[in-house]
């Protein structure tokens, strides 16, 4: 409702801005019509803000999601280069045409501090290969990599390698997609961890003639891994820490510039669901708002602080069952009523995230799938039910309403707002006319309120209260005068909720499919100088 008034309020800027632009040389008195619309809540019913509830009254059911944390976000793979190279431990050797020259298996340490990887499958990324011939013949290369397979077949590629020429080493390049690939990292043994393992088998030509090896050349393979991408990941992850707070802010709010609200605290909580097969600890370190006039009120409770610990996922791929914890914020155990009740824009939610609290308790045998993610979800409910008070929004707009007062100019006017109302809610609207600055020049308030729908009659067509209202807003002369001077206008609509019977402002439920129908017309005198 905060928004539909906001809405309003803007509706009479435009109207303002709208009479400057329109010439009438043709008459003195004129009237049109600005705006025809209809301000309800029916777009976010079932977008996961409000629903109905039993008493065909709006209530809030938000749910929210704060964090959300993947394999992406706890592990990335360095690019990596693993470079095996072959030379002869005496001075020289001859070798005849088609001889073994290298065949060996070597093993290379990924470097990723603190995380010790089993396994791994990669979504996306390539290995860029360059083989070294130094000798003066072709040769021919196998690079196989024991324990990266893809459908059970090893990664294995062969080349064939051009012959040296005098200094500069023969050479062969490619470029191959390993998406969907295995990787297994422990090693020969396979009690190891972060290793990656090649094996270079060379053969010189057979065709070729015999050729001279000595211990100056160099018979080398490097292999690129570039931009890995994984979904899967199995080991043990290390304790790591996550920390951050998050900040939002809530436009609508930033219009509230005095009044009060009383809102019921119904329920407010924090709901964790790890997906993830790795013990965690979640804490909420903070949870604050502040308002537009500087007042900030913090979340307090017994809760806040207090870590949650979550076990480890159950299940695993299409099986996968999350752990969940959660924590309540109620009017019993916490200020929630007084934490809303600030109308506070700006928002301040604090969290510290602690993978493996307990070390390696897995054995290393942590494992992250596509589809484990770590969230924290906050979940709303409160009957949309509210009691206001004096409680005042204002909203400012940059205008140009100059005009040439030696031609047709506007001698008088005023703007009429005519309202239906199914809102329990009462508004008055007052106006500011100010200069670049800020000052105010003119004030111009409403000649009534928009009345509440509870001061009006029932609908057999649907039901609803309703009542309609009609509201001028007039253009004096001294206002018209000034009109080089004003460059902003400000909208102030102060919002009750009172009751029929005592006038005293209550605490009331919106009814479902609450609405208002707003009509602006502009009715000016213009002045016509021939």
């Amino acid at each position: 409702m905060l928004k539909k008034i906001t809405i309003l309020s803007f509706a009479f800027m435009l109207a303002l801005s709208a009479c400057k632009k329109k010439e009438t040389s043709w008459t003195s008195d004129w009237a049109s019509p600005l705006v025809n619309d209809t301000l309800s809540l029916k777009d976010f019913v079932n977008d996961s803000t409000l629903t109905v509830n039993s008493s065909s009254n709006y209530e809030v059911n938000l749910t929210r999601t704060l964090i959300d944390i993947g394999l992406a976000d706890i592990l990335e793979i360095p690019d990596t280069s693993i470079v095996q190279d072959y030379t002869i431990a005496f001075g020289s050797i001859t070798i005849p045409p088609g001889s073994s020259i290298v065949n060996q298996i070597e093993d290379h340490v990924i470097n990723i501090p603190d995380v010790q990887l089993k396994k791994i499958r990669v979504a996306q990324g390539a290995i860029n290969v360059k083989v070294f011939n130094p000798l003066p013949t072709t040769a021919y290369f196998t690079v196989k990599l024991p324990g990266v397979e893809k459908d059970g077949v090893e990664f294995s590629e062969s080349y064939v390698a051009p012959p040296a020429v005098g200094n500069v080493e023969g050479s062969v390049t490619a470029n191959l997609n390993i998406s969907g690939y295995w990787l297994d990292l422990t090693g020969e043994n396979g009690d190891g961890y972060n290793i990656l393992q090649s094996q270079l088998i060379v053969f010189s030509s057979p065709t070729g003639p015999s050729v001279t090896l000595s211990n100056q050349d160099v018979i080398k393979v490097q292999a690129d891994f570039k931009d890995l991408r994984i979904d899967y990941a199995r080991g043990y992850f290390g304790n790591q820490l996550f920390t951050d707070t998050i900040n939002e802010t809530i436009d609508l709010l930033n219009v509230v510039e005095s009044g009060s609200a009383d809102l019921p605290g119904t329920l407010l909580r924090f709901d964790v669901e790890n997906g993830l097969k790795i013990g965690a600890k979640v804490t909420l370190t903070k949870a604050s708002n502040t308002n537009n006039s500087g007042n900030t009120v913090s979340l307090s409770s017994a809760q806040m602080g207090n870590p949650l610990y979550l076990n480890p996922a159950a299940g695993s791929w299409s099986s996968l069952v999350p752990s969940t914890e959660n924590l309540e914020f109620t009017p019993s155990n916490s200020n929630l009523e007084q934490y809303l009740e600030n109308l506070g824009a700006q928002h301040s939610i604090g969290y510290k995230l602690e993978l493996n609290p307990w070390g390696n308790s897995s054995g290393g045998w942590d494992e992250i799938f596509p589809t484990s993610r770590l969230k924290v979800k906050l979940h709303a409910e409160l009957p949309l039910s509210v009691g206001l008070d004096g409680l005042t929004l204002r909203d400012t707009f940059n205008i140009d309403l100059t005009q040439n007062t030696d031609k047709t100019h506007i001698e008088s006017g005023e703007i009429v707002l005519a309202a239906t109302n199914a809102f329990p809610l009462k508004g008055e609207v007052t106006l500011y006319f100010m200069n670049e600055s800020g000052q105010v020049l003119h004030t111009v308030q409403g000649t009534s309120s928009v009345q509440s729908s509870l001061y009006g009659e029932v609908d057999v067509l649907d039901g609803l209260k309703k009542k309609k209202s009609e509201v001028h807003f007039a253009m004096t002369k001294a206002l018209i005068a000034d009109l080089e001077a004003i460059s902003q206008v400000s909208a102030r609509v102060k919002l009750d909720t009172p009751d029929p019977m005592t006038s005293s402002n209550q605490s009331v439920a919106i009814p479902a499919g609450a609405f208002m129908t707003v009509k602006l017309k502009a009715m000016f005198r213009l002045k016509t100088v021939l």
